[in-house]
């Protein structure tokens, strides 16, 4: 059996957020981009373009979203004085902060045409700024049918 060429598809997910720690469940919108691909095996990496967003997953559940959110909380404060604040003046330093801590992609293998998530794991942008915004979300494929 001859083996069968990789394919790289990138697709986009653009969504308009609250920010303040918004956490958004992204793992239908994967799904849809995988299914449309038509690829059966490969991995999927998901990148929020952007310095105060972040890519993360988690059981998207509102006990674990409020633990979450109080975690991000302690780790990087709101109401704390950060030096970006002061060279930029827009107050949202924790933003970077929190976005740096969790990180911008996440990378998912697949195989059968299906994510290959945990029965209760779900794909999560989390929007730190403190402002609403309109996220951009490279997703990009490389796989074989």
């Amino acid at each position: 059996m001859e083996p069968k060429g990789m394919e790289i598809i990138n697709e986009y997910i653009t969504l308009s957020t609250g920010g303040n720690g918004e956490l958004i469940d992204l793992t239908g919108h994967l799904k849809a981009i995988l299914d449309k691909s038509g690829l059966a095996k490969g991995i999927m990496t998901v990148f929020v373009i952007g310095s105060t967003a972040a890519i993360t997953t988690f059981e998207y559940e509102s006990g674990l979203i409020r633990d979450m959110t109080d975690l991000y909380e302690k780790l990087a404060p709101f109401g704390k004085q950060y030096a970006h604040n002061q060279t930029w003046g827009d107050g949202n330093g924790f933003s970077h902060v929190r976005a740096a801590l969790q990180g911008p992609s996440l990378t998912i293998p697949f195989d059968g045409g299906a994510l290959l998530l945990g029965t209760w794991q779900q794909v999560v942008l989390a929007d730190f700024d403190n402002r609403r915004r309109s996220r951009k979300v490279a997703v990009n494929l490389l796989g074989q049918q």
